[in-house]
């Protein structure tokens, strides 16, 4: 006889996790890549330049809010949408600097022995 059971892993969402789920979905890099261009857009630029509604740009906002990957700001009744960096350069820093560590070493090392050869 057996029978269901539900299974927890006890695992916690990080804000990596968050950082990668909001980075997963093309339309909320796209954004991120509007707001790269020019910072301080609204959500109604935002929303020109994509072939969606405003509920779900707004949906897609509050997903790179949420990551720390977009802050706001208000500007009387408009809210600015801005670009922060810092959590895609500390993915950087965490997932691929030390994995292109040692291929850059290997080159350096190789350039430092072909110019010590006559």
């Amino acid at each position: 006889m057996t029978r269901d059971q539900k299974v927890t892993y006890g695992l916690t969402v990080t804000d990596d996790d968050l950082v990668f789920k909001a980075l997963s979905d093309a339309t909320r890099r796209f954004l991120l890549d509007l707001l790269f261009a020019r910072d301080g857009r609204t959500l109604s630029e935002l929303e020109a330049e994509v072939a969606m509604t405003r509920f779900g740009v707004m949906k897609h906002l509050r997903l790179l809010e949420d990551a720390g990957l977009v802050v706001t700001r208000r500007s009387g009744r408009e809210k600015l949408h801005f670009l922060n960096p810092v959590p895609i350069r500390l993915i950087h820093d965490r997932w691929i600097g030390k994995y292109a560590e040692r291929p850059l070493a290997a080159l350096t090392d190789l350039k430092a022995d072909l110019e010590n050869k006559p």
